[in-house]
């Protein structure tokens, strides 16, 4: 590591950035945990997290599919917002066009269950 001039990011406190406290409609949980795709387009899994930046902190929201493991859709911008998820969805879905049936997972948080969404 040293030769390589590496060096290890050190870890920092974790801080809730959604909360899981809201009165919006929850879809069921389809996957309970059970991440076993045969082919791609089958499950997408979405998360937000933030990311250092040069210009500061950016929100980064994607979507994965589990059976490539390949980002199919992503976007960033200042804020966790539903409009922030929409652009990682629909970037998502003109992208890769999936089959009826695709299951789409995410943390429940409000921007993924936001009517719009």
């Amino acid at each position: 590591r040293k030769e390589l001039r590496l060096r290890c990011k050190q870890k920092r406190k974790f801080r809730a950035t959604t909360n899981p406290n809201h009165n919006l409609p929850v879809a069921p949980n389809l996957l309970n945990q059970t991440f076993a795709p045969t082919a791609p387009n089958q499950v997408w899994v979405a998360d937000l997290t933030y990311v250092a930046t040069q210009e500061g902190w950016l929100c980064l929201a994607g979507i994965k599919d589990v059976y490539t493991c390949e980002i199919v859709g992503y976007a960033m911008g200042e804020r966790m917002t539903k409009e922030l998820t929409g652009k990682a969805l629909f970037m998502a879905l003109r992208s890769q066009r999936p089959p009826a049936g695709l299951i789409h997972h995410s943390d429940r948080g409000s921007q993924y269950c936001a009517y719009d969404y």
